[in-house]
């Protein structure tokens, strides 16, 4: 039931991502750099949903970052030039700087925006691959965490070796997510409108996340408000989370509640349209056979 993040999402995340860097109180031990000192990412060019393709991910370092020779400058700034909206050439810029550049000071901006393009193209093991290197450089990216909370548990299937491993992490990643959003403050970069967006697509995630985490743990009751705050903080709701919430509701003998999730999920275009469909069928019939447990 994966689904793939969409290019608007995409600049939208990236928003809150260039953020998540200076969005917050850093720790003590860390120091933010001058502007004197940033890396060239602050001046990367406008991709086509208007956000800037190097403005991805503030960098904020223990230490002073290792030189960055007129090479490498120029590798980055290839990179930060290519559109976001074109998946298939940033994850080909990003893979050759990589393999050419393994320490480079630019690896978060390259991690974050790997992590989002390999969730998009299907990638899922290089999403978690990349996405680990990512937090364990940067534990607080919001951005990163709630990708990984909400993919995560979505890739389990039957064949996955260590699912509760994969399970505890993606609930550690979504609720992490969760402490954070609520304490970032607005980068001047960004319009109010633009940085309630970028936090309300975060947070759907997370939560989308730790329901599915709770709904593969039995534990239906608990996944729904997860979901249903999942699917009140967009606009347009993943038909994913519909689909999950009708069937927790369910799960739960809430008739009525699963009916009107599944009606909304079947219509939404998507391949989850049919068994949406069918799910609203099935809670009308089981509902008008059984009583309804009280929410």
């Amino acid at each position: 039931m994966e689904k793939r993040i969409g290019i608007g999402a995409l600049g939208v995340l990236l928003a809150l991502g260039s953020s998540a860097g200076f969005a917050q109180t850093a720790p003590a031990s860390q120091s933010t750099q001058s502007n004197q000192s940033q890396p060239a990412q602050q001046q990367g060019s406008k991709d086509q949903s208007g956000t800037s393709g190097g403005n991805t991910t503030g960098l904020t370092l223990d230490a002073a970052p290792p030189p960055v020779n007129a090479e490498e400058e120029a590798a980055y700034r290839a990179f930060d030039a290519v559109p976001n909206s074109d998946v298939t050439k940033k994850i080909s810029a990003g893979e050759e700087f990589l393999q050419k550049y393994p320490e480079s000071r630019y690896r978060p901006p390259i991690y974050s925006v790997l992590t989002v393009a390999y969730v998009q193209t299907g990638q899922s093991a290089k999403a978690f691959d990349v996405g680990d290197k990512e937090i364990q450089l940067k534990p607080d990216d919001v951005q990163t965490l709630a990708i990984l909370a909400q993919t995560i548990p979505r890739a389990i299937n039957g064949t996955t070796t260590n699912p509760e491993q994969l399970l505890e992490k993606a609930e550690t990643y979504a609720k992490r997510a969760l402490d954070i959003v609520p304490t970032m403050t607005k980068p001047e970069a960004l319009t109010d409108e633009r940085f309630a967006a970028a936090k309300n697509q975060t947070l759907s995630m997370a939560h989308s996340g730790l329901g599915l985490v709770f709904i593969r743990r039995g534990k239906y009751a608990e996944a729904i408000p997860e979901l249903q705050q999942s699917v009140k903080l967009v606009p347009d709701p993943d038909p994913v989370n519909l689909y999950l919430l009708g069937l927790a509701e369910v799960k739960t003998s809430h008739f009525d509640e699963a009916q009107a999730a599944y009606d909304k999920c079947a219509a939404i275009p998507s391949s989850l349209q049919q068994a949406c469909k069918s799910g609203s069928a099935e809670a009308k019939k089981e509902g008008s056979s059984q009583l309804s447990a009280p929410h």
